[in-house]
């Protein structure tokens, strides 16, 4: 079932100049989309259910907006997808589980609710492997039909790369946004801890973030401003700040390589990628720092190597409620396996035990965070190499979790390659210098441009 096209991501950005002149609108821009799902989805399966009449209507009151020079937003009019753990009031959210089939809130999630006054398009709602957890979807990958597209943004990732939305919404609490857009070859973008509000969205671990997928990086971040801008971050959190449009590029003057504890599970090809962008890095003069030049990155690279196991304990007692529930109260024959098996874990563990857990994020945190004034920021790869084949599990999430561990802002940049694959360079700054993060991965981006 491999695919011989290579997949086309849409950039919206690349046709406002367009939309502002009128020789394009924002209801043709939409066509182009609706034409490729009409075209492609029966195969990828990024889409549970699409509004595409409705698409077309709102579509039609952007281009308006355009013309008159009134828009909202630079996104007005962005087709978007909408991850299926985030609520939607125009359509159901089922969170990748036949438990919650047809299940409809009737109310948009706050990261929704900020892109519809920004005049944003939702499409529709995106695979999303079950609670977004680790059971899998059948969202296949655009650039190969026998691949995963990773997980468990799956159906988010897929879209944009398959050019059928020029963004959408993600989460991620190991790797799940990240991980897929390095195995779709598109932009990922997971926040600092609290960064986007998480408010509708079933997804409450300590560790998990609303992220982007999107085309651009331009586009990453000008959905995340318009979003915190209107609905800031989680509670107790003010969101991520900065400027309305894409930081100005920054070259760092120093970063630290990190091979984390997925270097093992690397192919080849991947570790030459890697070694490639460190290389034109040092070419533009930027110092490249390991574990074996600097004592601080060494001290970095120990604190993580239990980053996988520490995460998915901390998960388990996080997970407790309402997996409890779903088994006492609604049909236990509709929760997968993993399910079954993470709510055993949470029931065998005591309070004492989470505390203890936490003292060692916290640690580990700290550990990092000493890395700033240092080093501009940290990079590794995304994945260890190109998507899987099959779609049984969404590929090994050991790159990423470390990200999420640590609470720190994290991009994806799809800018190495193995087998002839997508494979993203994962670029980490320092918790809420989110804008910072972006300027430095705009000046590592301009090395592989041209």
């Amino acid at each position: 079932m491999t695919s011989t096209a290579r997949p086309q991501s849409r950039s919206y950005f690349d046709c406002t100049a367009k939309f502002a002149d009128g020789s394009d609108t924002p209801r043709a821009f939409m066509e182009r989309c609706i034409e490729d799902i009409e075209r492609l989805d029966g195969d990828v399966g990024a889409f549970v259910v699409t509004g595409l009449e409705a698409a077309r209507a709102a579509a039609d009151e952007s281009t308006a907006r355009w013309a008159a020079g009134n828009q909202l937003s630079p996104i007005d009019g962005m087709p978007i997808g909408v991850k299926d753990i985030m609520e939607t009031a125009s359509f159901p959210t089922e969170q990748g589980s036949p438990l919650f089939k047809g299940w409809k809130g009737a109310r948009d999630c706050a990261a929704v609710a900020a892109l519809r006054e920004a005049g944003a398009i939702m499409v529709g709602k995106t695979v999303t492997t079950e609670f977004a957890a680790t059971h899998p979807g059948n969202t296949r990958n655009p650039w190969d039909l026998d691949r995963t597209p990773g997980g468990s943004s799956s159906g988010s990732a897929a879209s944009v790369a398959a050019g059928m939305v020029s963004g959408a919404l993600g989460s991620q609490v190991i790797g799940s946004t990240i991980r897929p857009a390095s195995y779709c070859g598109i932009y990922g973008y997971k926040p600092s801890a609290g960064g986007i509000n998480r408010g509708g969205s079933f997804d409450g671990f300590s560790q998990s973030s609303t992220g982007m997928l999107a085309a651009t990086l331009a586009e990453i971040w000008s959905l995340t401003r318009e979003i915190t801008s209107r609905a800031g971050g989680d509670a107790g959190h003010p969101g991520v700040m900065g400027p309305m449009d894409l930081p100005a590029a920054r070259k760092p003057s120093k970063v630290a390589l990190l091979q984390t504890a997925g270097w093992a599970n690397a192919t080849d090809q991947a570790k030459a990628e890697l070694q490639r962008a460190v290389d034109a890095m040092k070419a533009a003069g930027i110092e490249v720092a390991d574990r074996d030049s600097d004592s601080a990155v060494g001290g970095v690279e120990d604190a993580i190597a239990n980053a996988m196991k520490l995460s998915m304990d901390i998960n388990a007692w996080e997970g407790r409620w309402p997996l409890n529930t779903y088994n006492r109260d609604m049909d236990p024959a509709g929760l997968s396996e993993s399910a079954h098996g993470r709510l055993k874990q949470a029931v065998s563990m005591s309070q004492e035990q989470f505390v203890d857990l936490l003292a060692e994020r916290e640690r580990v945190r700290a550990v990092y965070a000493g890395l700033k004034g240092k080093f501009d920021a940290t990079i590794s790869l995304s994945a260890p190499g190109a998507a899987p084949k099959g779609l049984e599990w969404t590929g090994d999430p050991l790159f990423t979790v470390h990200t999420s561990l640590i609470s720190m802002p994290t991009l994806s940049l799809p800018v190495l390659e193995d087998d002839g694959l997508p494979l993203g360079l994962q670029v980490v700054g320092f918790t809420d210098d989110d804008a910072d993060l972006f300027a430095v991965a705009g000046g590592v981006l301009s090395l592989f441009e041209g």
